[in-house]
């Protein structure tokens, strides 16, 4: 499974879909995920990349990770692991 399929599958469980009905141009809102649930899908995402992400569930909007899309969110999410493999 790669990175891509491995983030959908993340947001899909948390939306309660199947990764095949999770779309790159979905927003969480659009899936159906609140706050909380965006909180826990970065958390498990952190969890099965080994990453750190900087995303500050009070302002979401100030943080350097891009939430508007599940496309959004995959692109940094490789960016994050290219960035925090590389320096390790």
């Amino acid at each position: 499974m790669d990175l891509r399929d491995k983030v959908t599958a993340i947001i899909a469980e948390q939306a309660m879909l199947e990764p095949g009905e999770v779309k790159p141009e979905h927003s969480p809102a659009d899936l159906g995920i609140d706050s909380l649930g965006l909180v826990e899908s970065i958390f498990a995402i952190e969890e099965a990349f080994d990453i750190s992400v900087p995303f500050n569930a009070n302002a979401p909007e100030e943080s350097d990770f891009d939430i508007s899309t599940v496309a959004a969110i995959t692109d940094a999410v490789e960016r994050l692991v290219q960035e925090q493999h590389a320096s390790a």
